[in-house]
């Protein structure tokens, strides 16, 4: 496994010959993880609606809801690792969390502070897509983190959901 960040070129390559081995549909994933996404901020949502309700329904609902962000996740991340399953859903989660406080704050016109926190989504966002590419491992995603910049770079590259 890659003990260091790569070069937007070493990047490409890679990619290109993932393309080229794989058929990668960048597009398909990056809807899967949106997908994901929400159904994490669903399951928050039942469990606190049920607390507050004292209504056992939604804790069912819950459940059904991630019974299938399992299974999505795992379409999504096939091929994880130790805990690379777990650290996907949280950067996913983490991700959707950013961007609604940024959407919050867009809308109370702190628009300085919403971009902020719309930086840091996406910085979180480069680091799931590098752990889901296998262009990092789990070792070196702290380094990854404080290193994002690069990382913003590829995605921006990898996942341009606009080309189909």
């Amino acid at each position: 496994m890659n003990t260091k960040l790569l070069t937007i070129d070493e990047f490409l390559v890679k990619i290109e010959s993932l393309k080229e081995k794989a058929g990668v549909d960048l597009s398909t994933s990056e809807d899967l993880s949106l997908a994901v996404m929400n159904l994490i901020s669903l399951e928050e949502h039942f469990f606190f609606t049920g607390v507050k309700t004292k209504k056992d329904d939604y804790f069912d609902a819950s459940l059904q809801i991630r019974n299938l962000r399992k299974k999505l996740l795992a379409e999504l991340m096939p091929n994880h690792e130790g805990e690379t399953w777990c650290i996907s859903k949280h950067l996913l989660s983490a991700t959707m969390r950013l961007i609604e406080v940024g959407n919050k704050l867009q809308s109370e016109n702190r628009k300085k502070e919403a971009k902020v926190k719309f930086e840091e989504a996406y910085k979180i966002y480069a680091i799931f897509w590098a752990l889901k590419i296998k262009l990092i491992d789990s070792q070196i995603i702290k380094d990854t983190a404080k290193n994002s910049a690069t990382l913003e770079d590829l995605v921006s590259k990898l996942a341009d959901c606009c080309k189909e």
